[in-house]
């Protein structure tokens, strides 16, 4: 059983911020910003790829609800939402989760940055269609 699972079931304690029957939000242990929170369908699955669509639309709805209470209650000037998928994106634990990290100021410890490389999008394009 998967950590988060441990804390679905009660076996491990979480500073819980809300719930329903299909998912919960918690504040991370590792707080980046004030108020860092996850939230997670309190069903396993290994990432949001694999859920299926009516939970994930449920969850997107209570993060948005969540994200608004967060940037009112804690006075952020932004939010951050993403989810990691796989080891390769830095996910490290198997089970569908989405960050919500409040933001503060460019000066916060949090660095998202984008580095523009040359692809042929056309190429890509063609892929993708």
């Amino acid at each position: 059983m998967c950590i988060f699972c441990k804390i679905i079931a009660g076996e491990i304690p979480c500073k819980k911020i809300y719930e329903d029957d299909l998912v919960i939000s918690m504040l991370d242990i590792s707080q980046t910003t004030k108020g860092h929170s996850l939230v997670l369908p309190k069903k396993h699955y290994d990432n949001i790829l694999e859920m299926p669509k009516e939970e994930l639309d449920h969850m997107i709805n209570v993060i948005q609800d969540l994200s608004i209470h967060l940037k009112d209650k804690l006075n952020a000037n932004g939010i951050n939402i993403l989810s990691n998928i796989n080891e390769a994106a830095g996910q490290s634990v198997m089970h569908a989760h989405i960050h919500i990290i409040p933001r503060y100021d460019e000066n916060d410890t949090v660095k998202i940055q984008y580095t523009q490389n040359e692809f042929d999008l056309d190429e890509i394009q063609s892929l993708l269609k």
